[in-house]
C-alpha cells in the first residue's frame, strides 16, 4: 500500500496522462473485444505499462539511482511507437470505414483542386530527397529538444515539454480512432509506382521503406491500402512538430532555429511526399491549439493535486 500511495503521489503530469491513455486504450479493448483480435494482449500490455511506471517512479524517488532516473525521463520514446501499433490493431477493427473520400472533397472546396496532384509539377529528385531526408527527422525532433532544455538545465520546462508532447500524441492517436483515413498515397495515387513517380537521389527509397514498416506495410506487400495504418487525420507529423517548434521558442532552445526552419520543410514534406491531404495538416493545426489550451490545465491541475509549483 505504501508503495501504491508514494507511487501514484509522485507521479509527473506526463506519467498521469500516459495512465490515463492506457485505462482509455484498455477500456475501447473491453468495449470491442468481439472485434478486437488481441484485445487481451492490449490489456495486459497496458496493464504492464502502468506498473512499469509506478516501480520506476517510486525506486527513483527511494533510491535516487541514475539508472532508474533515466528510466522514469526516456521511457516515453518507445512508448509512443507502443502505442501507435496498439492502435493498429484497433482503428479498423472497430470503426471499418476510412473517411478520404470526404478529406478529398474538402481539400477540393478548399482549392479546387488536389494539392498533391498539383506539387507533382515542380517534383524533382533533389528535392525529394531533401524533403523525405527531413520528413524522417520527425520522431527525433522531440527527443533533441528534450536533450537540449536537460543540457540547459531545465527540468521543469522539460517536464512540461514531455507533457504536452506524449498528450499531443494521445489526442492524434484518438483523431485516428475518430476520422479513420489513409491518405493520398492510396486513393489519389498509386502507391505501388510511387518510388518511380517521386524518385530521389540515394536514401530515398530507404528512407520510404522505414516508414512504410513504420505503418505495417512491408517490402512487397500486396493491397497495400487494405492494412495500412489508418494514421492520416489528423497530421500528427504537422501537429507534433508545431508543437516542438512552439515549445523551443517558448522556453528559449539554443536549436529554435533548427526546429523552425526544419519543421517548416516537414509540414510542406507531409503533402508533398503524398502523406497527407491538406485537410489533414489544418485538423493537425486545431490539435495543436487544443493540445496547448487543454494540456496546461491538465498539467497545472495534477501539479496543485500533488502540491507543486506549477507553470
Amino acid at each position: 500500500m505504501n508503495f501504491l500511495k508514494s507511487s501514484i503521489k509522485n507521479l509527473l503530469p506526463v506519467d498521469f496522462i500516459v495512465v490515463v491513455f492506457c485505462l482509455f486504450l484498455s477500456l475501447l479493448n473491453l468495449i470491442f473485444f468481439q472485434k478486437v483480435t488481441l484485445w487481451y494482449f492490449h490489456i495486459l500490455m497496458n496493464t504492464i505499462i502502468i506498473e512499469f511506471i509506478l516501480i520506476t517512479v517510486y525506486k527513483e524517488i527511494k533510491t535516487q539511482n541514475f539508472i532508474w532516473k533515466q528510466l522514469h525521463l526516456w521511457y516515453l520514446v518507445p512508448l509512443i511507437f507502443i502505442f501507435f501499433k496498439e492502435l493498429y490493431g484497433m482503428v479498423e477493427p472497430i470503426r471499418g470505414i476510412i473517411y478520404d473520400d470526404i478529406l478529398i472533397l474538402i481539400d477540393r472546396f478548399i482549392f479546387r483542386f488536389d494539392p498533391t496532384v498539383e506539387l507533382y509539377k515542380i517534383a524533382n529528385p533533389f528535392l525529394t530527397e531533401l524533403l523525405q531526408i527531413v520528413y524522417g527527422t520527425f520522431f527525433f525532433l522531440p527527443v533533441i529538444l528534450g536533450i537540449d532544455l536537460i543540457r540547459q538545465k531545465k527540468s521543469e520546462e522539460f517536464n512540461y515539454s514531455a507533457f504536452i508532447i506524449v498528450y499531443g500524441f494521445a489526442l492524434s492517436y484518438i483523431g485516428y480512432i475518430l476520422v479513420p483515413a489513409i491518405g493520398p498515397r492510396f486513393t489519389l495515387h498509386n502507391f505501388e509506382t510511387n518510388n518511380i513517380e517521386l524518385p530521389g537521389l540515394f536514401i530515398t527509397n530507404f528512407l520510404r521503406e522505414i516508414v512504410n514498416s513504420g505503418e505495417s506495410i512491408p517490402a512487397g506487400t500486396l493491397n497495400s491500402a487494405l492494412i495500412v495504418q489508418r494514421d492520416a487525420f489528423p497530421s500528427g507529423h504537422t501537429q507534433m512538430t508545431l508543437l516542438v517548434m512552439f515549445l523551443s521558442i517558448k522556453f528559449r532552445s539554443k536549436l529554435k532555429w533548427f526546429f523552425i526552419i526544419n519543421g517548416s520543410f516537414l509540414i510542406f514534406a507531409t503533402v508533398y511526399l503524398r502523406y497527407h491531404y491538406v485537410v489533414d495538416l489544418i485538423g493537425g493545426l486545431f490539435f495543436m491549439i487544443f493540445t496547448l489550451w487543454s494540456g496546461k490545465f491538465i498539467y497545472n491541475w495534477w501539479l496543485r493535486i500533488r502540491k507543486k509549483k506549477y507553470l
